[in-house]
């Protein structure tokens, strides 16, 4: 069973950095590791992924801002958030495989 544990959330000002983490347990190698999103009154969206690999896919509108890596060694993925706009503004939630979720970190971007 995967378990998933995400760190690093907060309340930041506009323009301000913030990098999550999740660390994952019970993981069996070759998984795709990544965050999704949900603000307020919308749907949960993808936000970036990373194969075991490296190779890396973002929401067009947070690649430019928002890097993701992770380190296998330790079954962990991070999400290095600059620039952050209100609009960021959400709860943070990693996967594995996009069906083993974390339990979700806050992100508050002030205006």
């Amino acid at each position: 069973q995967v378990r998933l544990v995400e760190s690093g959330g907060g309340l930041v000002q506009f323009g301000g950095s913030l990098r999550l983490s999740c660390a994952a347990s019970g993981m069996v190698g070759n998984e795709v590791m990544g965050w999704y999103r949900q603000a307020p009154g919308k749907q949960r969206e993808f936000v970036a992924s990373m194969s075991t690999s490296g190779s890396a896919t973002y929401k067009d509108s947070v690649k430019d801002r928002f890097t993701i890596s992770r380190d296998n060694a330790k079954n962990t993925v991070y999400l290095q958030m600059n620039s952050l706009k209100p609009e960021d503004t959400a709860v943070y939630y990693c996967h594995v495989n996009f069906v083993n979720w974390g339990q979700g970190t806050q992100v508050t971007v002030s205006s």
